[in-house]
């Protein structure tokens, strides 16, 4: 077989057949490569023809060594030496052209012309071996590289799963306040988000699924075929209707559109949008929070995990412009960095956020938040970004106080080096989450059979609320005629209500009016910022109590404790570092070694006198702290009043 014929080849068609005998490579000249068994024969194919290989209609022109396209002779001395270079052979008019860029260009001229027929390949390309996957009841096709995001068009990862579960909990919770209502997948890949939204919410919602690439788009119409659904397509601006399938199947109509995602967002107006970009989501921001409607939904996936986790800090501060270290509550400083940077992208469009969720695990950092249109909330976000004080050797932390006079700022924990302190750049204060938002999502959750995602929004109304209970009802979250969520009433739908409002205005008024003071009440006790991880503060020699038992204890001495999702040993508490430690110590049980005598060795009665006087004296001005500071969103108290050991990491 000549080199020009086998230089066509499909995406499934092998260059070789198997067998247990030596072959050459069809592409190179004998002395180039040696003949070498498959296995070595098929990496070579693999790394050094179809990486650079050209595209068209199923068809990949691969790079061709063979003698096709001698180049010019080199005179050295008295010998000349003619090389063979490098080239490719057009499909269409055959054509040897050397450089990959000269030969797309000169396919694309192929197609502006209209000559897309090959005068070589005269059988037809066998259809391609796609995977199916199926998810949540939504079945997708994908390449055999699917998992590799740099060698397809079409990524699909598997352990995203939860996070698309959760993204569809808060689409559902929307869909529920309003309908129908415009959603967004501004990137889509193989479409399993945008699919799974209009399968199981159907009307009340309308779907857009939008991807620059165009194999990508391709993939996606062919996966909505697979699941019954009609494709609106839409390429610039240009609308080309297609209904595929069955009169009587699912009616249901996905748009899919190929455009960059900046130019979709600036074009069209949206009630919900999802950024899923492969790494950080900064470059879409702004586009995402100009035409989005009030009171609707922008949720956001960054998986640029290396500059969130403080692994490239100069990559942090350069996509997020803020100052991070490793430090043990990494993983949501990561989530409020991410928030920062969205609260600025929205404040720049004179609109304000309020933070329905954060979530920051293994691969990825999901925030979701409601947009408050206006300059007035826009102004109340942008107040939350505060300069965070981080003391390297306790690991105490505070947010600086809202003002601009630095002069009589003084933060000490009294460790044994009072100076080692960092100021961390632009991170969001303030809550993390919304209860009756996360409320509904379960319901959400448990209604849908979405099962990975209830463990996870169990554990995060926990966190929301700051408790330890887990007793949680299956029954509809929406039995109030309103519920508030940062000073927005959003009205959710109840027969009930409308009992009220028959026994007269009165009633109903003072049905709301109820409602909005229990709603006030509870959005006022809002969960403290950051957490303690148990064993980094644990003391030497000593063993801890089991954490629950610790939740128990802190619950005990008063204050509000719960354990969170960003770190399996971590406790959330309003408890200053000092009381931590000394409730702590208190409860430990000493280790026992060879050279110590039997029976329990204790604590002085000085110590743990002093320990103990020394943190009441730190709770006293926790609450004078709290009451000048209404926001509310420090996690713990620096003062010069009291004495402390801080063990050194």
């Amino acid at each position: 077989m000549s080199g020009k014929s086998i230089s066509y080849v499909s995406h499934t068609f092998s260059l070789f057949v198997f067998s247990d005998e030596k072959k050459p490579c069809p592409l190179c000249p004998e002395e180039k490569f040696r003949a070498c068994y498959n296995h070595k024969l098929h990496r070579h194919l693999q790394n050094l023809h179809w990486k650079v290989s050209v595209e068209f209609e199923g068809y990949r022109m691969c790079i061709c060594h063979l003698p096709c396209h001698p180049v010019k002779p080199n005179l050295i001395g008295d010998q000349t030496f003619s090389k063979m270079g490098a080239h490719y052979h057009c499909i269409i008019c055959s054509a040897t052209i050397t450089r990959r860029s000269d030969m797309i260009g000169h396919i694309n001229r192929h197609v502006n012309k209209g000559e897309t027929e090959s005068r070589f390949i005269t059988v037809p390309a066998p259809k391609s071996s796609l995977e199916v996957l199926k998810e949540s009841a939504t079945d997708v096709q994908v390449l055999p590289n699917y998992s590799t995001p740099h060698k397809t068009d079409s990524y699909f990862n598997p352990k995203m799963k939860l996070n698309r579960q959760l993204i569809f909990c808060a689409l559902a919770v929307l869909a529920e306040e309003r309908n129908p209502i415009e959603c967004l997948d501004a990137f889509g890949a193989t479409g399993i988000m945008g699919l799974q939204w209009a399968k199981h919410l159907g009307s009340s919602v309308k779907v857009t699924i939008n991807d620059c690439n165009e194999n990508s788009v391709t993939m996606i119409q062919e996966n909505c075929h697979l699941n019954k659904m009609k494709v609106k397509l839409n390429i610039k601006e240009e609308d080309h209707d297609e209904a595929v399938g069955d009169e009587e199947g699912n009616t249901d109509t996905i748009e899919v559109t190929k455009m960059d995602a900046n130019v979709i967002m600036h074009l069209r107006s949206f009630d919900f949008i999802h950024l899923d970009p492969f790494g950080t989501s900064v470059n879409y921001l702004d586009s995402a929070f100009r035409n989005v409607r009030n009171l609707g939904i922008v949720s956001l996936t960054s998986t640029d995990i290396s500059s969130l986790y403080a692994k490239a800090q100069h990559v942090a501060l350069r996509h997020y412009g803020c100052n991070i270290v490793r430090t043990e509550y990494y993983k949501e400083l990561a989530a409020r960095i991410v928030i920062a940077a969205v609260t600025r992208a929205a404040a720049r469009c004179n609109k304000g956020i309020e933070v329905l969720l954060a979530v920051a695990l293994e691969h990825f950092v999901l925030v979701v938040v409601r947009v408050l249109r206006g300059p007035s909330p826009a102004d109340d976000s942008a107040k939350k970004i505060r300069y965070l004080i981080h003391c390297q050797w306790c690991e105490e932390r505070i947010f600086q106080k809202e003002g601009n006079m630095v002069e009589g700022i003084h933060y000490s924990c009294n460790c044994v080096t009072s100076h080692l302190f960092i100021c961390l750049a632009f991170h969001r204060s303030g809550p993390l989450y919304n209860t009756g938002f996360l409320r509904r999502m379960l319901f959400e959750a448990v209604q849908y059979g979405l099962d990975e995602a209830q463990p996870l929004l169990k554990t995060l109304v926990c966190e929301a609320e700051c408790t330890t209970s887990k007793h949680f009802s299956t029954h509809s979250p929406y039995d109030e005629n309103k519920q508030e969520e940062c000073g927005v009433y959003i009205k959710t739908p109840n027969t009930a209500a409308e009992s009220y409002l028959l026994q007269g205005k009165r009633r109903s008024d003072e049905v709301i009016r109820s409602a909005a003071k229990r709603q006030k009440s509870e959005n006022s006790a809002e969960h403290p910022a950051f957490y303690y991880n148990i064993h980094r503060h644990s003391i030497k020699g000593m063993n801890m109590p089991k954490l629950n038992k610790f939740l128990n204890y802190l619950s005990e001495a008063g204050y509000r404790v719960s354990r969170t999702h960003f770190d399996p040993m971590g406790v959330r508490t309003n408890a200053p570092l000092a009381q931590f430690k000394t409730i702590l110590t208190k409860y430990s049980t000493p280790t026992y070694t060879a050279g110590q005598a039997e029976g329990p060795v204790h604590l002085t009665e000085g110590v743990l006198a002093e320990q103990v006087q020394a943190a009441a004296a730190v709770k006293a001005e926790d609450v004078e702290f709290l009451e000048d500071n209404k926001s509310g969103v420090t996690a713990a108290v620096f003062t010069n009043d009291y004495t402390t050991h801080c063990a050194a990491d």
